[in-house]
């Protein structure tokens, strides 16, 4: 029997909601199959600061060092909340900066998916969605704007300014290029990069090392595009693109508009993977404290980050197609969540616990 260590950080918000949702799936993995699940759980975020202090405390840390994989759920609180929290330990800064770089979970996989059938959750026309979209944005994550030195202050006229580097090199940009042409390679052969570099450099040597390393891949189309191009692409014909490859800013505002076209960031799950191994997984939406114990957040972007757990740390690959697949046929019963439709649209509408357990009435059902 395999046995894996999972961190369980539930979060802020609607994490704690969302997360519980997640582990029934996984206790039904679980029970199936020649696996055990030690799920550990941790103190992280804003919550964590008002209970220990540190919105990453030591003990966190030293849990997430040792273990197989780390499941996340969302951080943060409304604004006047976070005001209560100095800036350095304000979660986004003083936790999940640190998780990313404590792990060099540098490869950001966010699959923007919508089948046809659920196009009715998409903002977009039906004739703009098409067959649906099916797209996979590799964002890196552990360098770039994010994480350059920082500097706030009062200049010599007695100006307040501020100076943030923007920083990469080619170990880096090469590392996220290759996870990009690889999953090319695993799905239609086409990847989109996406790029400004007829404004910085960075992206000029983004492109340089990229030209360098595509000779590997030579079955791999790339088409360049710049970021500004793809943001209305996006939305004026998304069926174009399958893989999209990007620096971390880059990423980070285009996998959000990707939960637009969507119709909502709880459709959008996501795994940040390492070296050697070292994963977490998150949905990449926010923590949503103004719905927090009103039982009406989906957990599909939690559970889908579970799937890929399942998928990219444990090689459980039919098993987390069984997840996807259980969480399609949820909706296709015409089941859903306040937070994604609302009364009168001819939906169904579930408790966040009732949607997880309609997933694992599916899931059983197809054992």
């Amino acid at each position: 029997m395999s046995k894996y260590k999972i961190a369980i950080l539930a979060g802020d918000g609607i994490g704690p909601e969302i997360m519980q949702e997640g582990i029934k799936v996984l206790k039904v993995i679980e029970q199936r199959n020649e696996v055990e699940f030690d799920l550990i759980e941790a103190p992280f975020g804003a919550s964590a600061y008002f209970s220990h202090g540190s919105s990453f405390p030591e003990e966190t840390q030293r849990l997430v060092d040792l273990a197989d994989a780390v499941v996340k759920g969302p951080i943060g609180l409304s604004h006047q909340e976070s005001k209560k929290i100095p800036v350095d330990q304000q979660p986004e800064r003083g936790a999940l900066l640190p998780l990313r770089k404590r792990l060099n979970t540098y490869a950001n996989f966010r699959p923007v998916y919508l089948p046809k059938s659920l196009a009715h959750f998409s903002p977009l026309k039906a004739e703009v969605i098409g067959e649906g979209i099916d797209i996979i944005m590799v964002r890196e994550l552990v360098g770039g704007l994010y994480f350059g030195a920082k500097e706030m202050g009062v200049n010599d006229q007695g100006k307040r300014y501020v100076r943030e580097m923007l920083e990469y090199d080619e170990d880096q940009i090469a590392a996220i290029l290759h996870e990009g042409f690889k999953l090319a390679q695993s799905r239609k052969k086409v990847l989109h990069n996406i790029h400004k570099s007829n404004v910085l450099k960075s992206s000029v040597l983004w492109n340089e090392v990229l030209e360098e390393i595509a000779g590997q891949y030579s079955d791999v189309t790339v088409i360049h595009t710049l970021v500004d191009a793809a943001a209305t692409a996006l939305c004026l014909n998304p069926g174009q693109f399958d893989v999209m490859v990007m620096e971390n800013m880059f990423g980070d505002i285009l996998s959000d508009q990707g939960g637009g076209i969507l119709g909502s960031l709880g459709l959008m799950p996501s795994a940040c993977l390492g070296e050697n191994g070292k994963a977490y997984y998150e949905p990449s939406h926010g923590s949503a404290p103004d719905i927090a114990g009103q039982q009406i957040a989906n957990p599909y972007s939690m559970i889908g980050s579970m799937a890929m757990m399942l998928e990219y740390s444990f090689n459980m690959v039919d098993e987390a197609r069984n997840v996807w697949d259980a969480m399609q046929s949820v909706f296709d019963a015409g089941y859903s969540t306040a937070d994604l439709s609302k009364p009168g649209s001819g939906i169904k509408l579930l408790k966040t616990a009732d949607f997880g357990d309609k997933v694992v009435q599916h899931l059983m059902a197809n054992n």
